[in-house]
């Protein structure tokens, strides 16, 4: 293994850390998930994992792996807490809708490089609704979750052996995403109003 490579398992460890500290935070009721995001945010990333690691991927697919597993247990943390959830309206179901056909659409394909971009396309869906929340209620959100995400899906460019589709799509989108994701937790702080 590269010296490099271990920059990946320790933005692995940090994305852990950040989505521990948003379960933390979920169970006190303080953070709001969208449970629709998160379910989402679960199952397209470890799509996205089998696919890469099915196309010779290696150590780079850890934190796309990680970023499935850890929306998992924030999925599971959000049952505990009555006051933890956030309502959701048809509008998120929808999203949620579109995120399913992606999936639907990546089975019945089963190439590697199409799955990973319908399951970028499933995550992207899934996003909408939280992004939405983040930008109309941003005190419902914390950004650890989201800065580690950053962090994790920066190091998998250091794994990268050779730079395809399927080594580099799935991170490069969630840079973008958590990107996104924190400029709305900090709009207030960033850009006023």
């Amino acid at each position: 293994m590269q010296y490099l490579q271990y920059l990946v398992i320790i933005g692995a460890i940090v994305n852990l850390i950040g989505k521990a500290s948003y379960i933390k935070e979920t169970l006190r009721g303080k953070t709001k998930p969208n449970r629709i995001s998160w379910l989402l945010w679960t199952i397209a990333p470890l799509i996205a994992t089998a696919a890469a690691l099915e196309d010779g991927v290696r150590w780079a697919v850890l934190p796309v792996f990680i970023s499935g597993f850890g929306p998992l247990l924030v999925l599971l943390a959000s049952f505990f807490n009555k006051k933890s959830s956030w309502k959701l309206e048809k509008f998120d179901y929808a999203c949620g809708i579109f995120s399913g056909l992606a999936l639907v659409f990546w089975f019945i394909t089963k190439e590697p490089t199409v799955a990973i971009a319908f399951a970028i396309a499933s995550d992207g869906f899934a996003a909408i609704p939280t992004l939405i929340k983040l930008w109309k209620y941003p005190e419902t959100e914390t950004a650890n979750a989201y800065v580690a995400g950053l962090f994790s899906s920066l190091t998998s460019f250091a794994a990268v052996g050779m730079w395809s589709f399927s080594s580099v799509a799935f991170p490069t989108y969630l840079v973008l995403i958590n990107s996104f994701l924190v400029l709305a937790v900090y709009k207030k702080k960033i850009i006023g109003r």
